[in-house]
């Protein structure tokens, strides 16, 4: 039964991850998603959902489909270590065509509309000019693989401080990017909490990237923890989002500022307090 202080479930489909329910609904993760039902949420997401047998993914599947919920993007590649997309290596295609194509049958067998990707470091020997080009046709070539089967790709920017040395850090980067793949195939995740940290202006540019935008995350900054643990506005935020008719999942891939049960109703009533329509 859902929570009577929230009968009617949130405004927006906010997802919370396998593991942050674990106090309330043990360690099963099918308790979890019922668990995240209950309290009224629409929706739910895995980063390593690519990985799970594939066993697994079926069960998660049937369970959202019961219970009406949507699974919001999982991570096809996200290798923070290497230069990948912005070089012209044969050998980064390969690897990537081989992700991409498990990552388009872990879609159609979990209904999820979106997969991530982070195109990798950056290269300080080679002009940014050539690496943008670079970055734009692997992404080409990677949507091909993933818009037969109605999958797209979303394309994260992550803040510099927690992740130096990255290649793709802003929104207006990659809607550059995201513009010139010139595919539906080819979308951006904008995490918020990133965004703070890197260029702040959250509002205005989820307006100008607004028609590349397939995916949100959020966290409060400093601390990456719940709404309502930093100096970010969540209420104007999610508002905002609402009113532009956003269908999409908004995953809550942060922390929490307590621990146990407590924690766990802290992050539910945060969001319960940030989802006013």
């Amino acid at each position: 039964m859902t929570d009577k202080k929230n009968p009617g479930g949130f405004t927006l489909k906010y997802g919370p991850p396998i593991g942050m329910f674990e106090a309330h609904a043990g360690k099963d993760p099918l308790d979890q998603i019922k668990f995240m039902a209950d309290q009224g949420f629409r929706a739910m997401f895995d980063n390593g959902l690519m990985g799970r047998p594939v066993s697994e993914q079926e069960a998660f599947a049937r369970e959202t489909t019961r219970l009406g919920m949507e699974i919001g993007p999982f991570v096809a590649y996200a290798d923070f270590s290497v230069k990948s997309f912005v070089t012209r290596d044969a050998s980064v295609r390969e690897m990537m065509g081989q992700k991409l194509k498990t990552a388009v049958e872990t879609a159609k067998r979990t209904n999820v509309k979106t997969t991530l990707v982070v195109p990798g470091r950056f290269d300080e020997r080679l002009d940014w000019d050539y690496q943008t080009t670079n970055v734009i046709e692997n992404l080409k070539w990677c949507a091909g693989i993933c818009e037969p089967g109605g999958l797209a790709i979303v394309i994260e920017p992550l803040n510099p401080k927690d992740h130096p040395g990255l290649f793709l850090t802003k929104m207006s980067q990659a809607y550059q990017i995201a513009q010139s793949v010139g595919s539906p195939a080819c979308k951006i995740v904008n995490d918020i909490y990133h965004q703070q940290i890197t260029e702040g202006n959250i509002i205005p540019n989820i307006d100008a990237c607004w028609d590349r935008i397939a995916a949100f995350h959020c966290g409060d900054t400093p601390g990456r923890k719940e709404p309502g643990t930093g100096e970010l506005n969540y209420r104007s935020i999610f508002s905002h989002i609402r009113s532009k008719g956003y269908k999409g999942v908004i995953c809550m891939e942060h922390g929490m500022s307590m621990k146990g049960k407590e924690g766990e109703m802290a992050v539910i009533n945060a969001y319960r307090s940030c989802d006013i329509s």
